[in-house]
């Protein structure tokens, strides 16, 4: 009996015993579901957020001044100014990378906007932004225009509005060129921003941007904390520009040679990889309860070929009569067991690309994603686990006597 000969005696054993081959490849399949589909589901999330931070730009970083942070004893740190009006505007005329430096500042967060006789809840933020910022941060413009440098000299009674606010006072009605009141005062909204989301924060949304010089006449003679992006063209050395970046700060803000920096530099790539880590650990996870679930259906599978040898005794007599060699035996219960759960891993692989993607759309990630690393190591997962099932229930039929098999009733 020859390799082939032993691949369609293995495939006709399967067809005979087709209920308990069904039983045998759905321990398998779910097995291989629940590894697929948790780490799919973590593929998923990873090319969201992926997705996310190149849409935010990879080469970007913000300048912040530190907060007020706390020791373990409870005593605190010690605390910088503020980034000041003069420092920013500074840092956008002297940084000489090729660069678009936004400048933002919140003026408040219960701000109540007023139109006609319609009006929101005084719970919208007002931002002071320059004309970068809205690229920088990835707001896209649903209708209308930018501010235009223009009118961020001039400090215009001009104003761009989120997708909430539009809804809440214009319902049905193009609020382009319209006036809204602000604090007593008319601003002509001349765009309205697409919709974001709660993931956001707020700042897109329920919110109101007007030019940067008319916030800080807004904010009257409360103290401002300004905020610095800088997005960097994707030919610029990101190294080089933060450290040049860190001396021109360091200038402005007259830090002493030696001292630390009195401000912080985030790098927008720090966070996706963090976020990175965490779905690395996601799918250790995912593995571990995967390989869990794997080793219980092995088990599962060695039993039921246990049986099989059992049932077969005296065909195995038969065959061992007729010339068949241990080693053919072995082959054949092993071929038997590796297609089950072939048929079982295609099986799950399917049910786990499906499953994977509908927990990730559930969670808010619309990406669809096919695994085909993990599709890859699950077919390989598969021939192991058939063959160490499949090991000693083909030994114990290799070891059979003949002439008692061919008593066994």
């Amino acid at each position: 009996m020859n390799f082939n000969e032993n691949v369609m005696e293995g495939w006709r054993s399967i067809r005979s015993n087709l209920l308990r081959t069904t039983l045998t490849a759905l321990i398998i399949a779910i097995g291989i579901t629940s590894l697929v589909g948790i780490l799919t589901a973590v593929d998923s999330i990873q090319a969201s957020v992926d997705d996310s931070f190149a849409d935010l730009g990879a080469n970007s970083f913000d300048v912040e001044a530190p907060s007020r942070r706390f020791r373990r004893s409870r005593r605190p740190q010690k605390v910088y100014p503020p980034l000041e009006y003069r420092q920013v505007m500074q840092f956008q005329d002297k940084y000489n990378f090729p660069a678009q430096v936004s400048i933002s500042t919140r003026i408040t967060g219960v701000a109540e906007i007023k139109y006609q006789t319609e009006k929101t809840n005084p719970n919208v933020r007002v931002y002071g932004i320059n004309e970068n910022y809205l690229s920088a941060s990835n707001l896209n413009l649903e209708s209308g225009r930018n501010f235009s440098k223009l009118e961020q000299a001039s400090g215009t009674y001009a104003a761009i509005i989120g997708s909430e606010i539009k809804e809440t006072l214009f319902k049905n009605r193009n609020p382009i060129n319209e006036l809204i009141t602000l604090r007593g005062g008319k601003y002509k909204v001349i765009g309205v921003l697409e919709e974001k989301g709660s993931s956001q924060n707020g700042s897109g949304d329920r919110s109101v941007f007007v030019p940067l010089e008319k916030g800080r006449a807004l904010a009257g003679n409360s103290t401002l904390t300004y905020a610095i992006k800088t997005v960097l063209n994707n030919n610029v050395d990101f190294d080089i520009a933060i450290g040049e970046a860190t001396l021109l700060m360091r200038r402005i803000r007259r830090d002493e040679p030696g001292m630390p920096d009195s401000f912080i530099i985030k790098k927008s790539e720090t966070l996706a990889e963090r976020l990175s880590s965490i779905t690395s650990y996601l799918q250790l996870g995912g593995g571990v309860v995967g390989f869990i679930t794997l080793l219980g259906a092995s088990i599962g599978l060695m039993n039921i070929m246990l049986v099989s040898v059992t049932e077969r005794t005296r065909e195995i007599g038969v065959r061992k009569a007729l010339g068949a060699t241990p080693k053919r035996i072995r082959q054949q219960f092993l071929i038997e067991a590796v297609v089950i759960c072939q048929i079982g891993g295609l099986f799950g692989i399917v049910l786990g690309i499906l499953a994977g993607n509908a927990v990730s759309r559930l969670m808010g990630v619309s990406v669809f994603i096919i695994p085909w690393f993990w599709i890859m190591v699950a077919i390989l997962v598969c021939v192991l686990v058939g063959v160490l099932s499949g090991f000693y229930p083909a030994y114990k039929a290799s070891r059979l006597d003949p002439i008692e098999s061919l008593r066994f009733e």
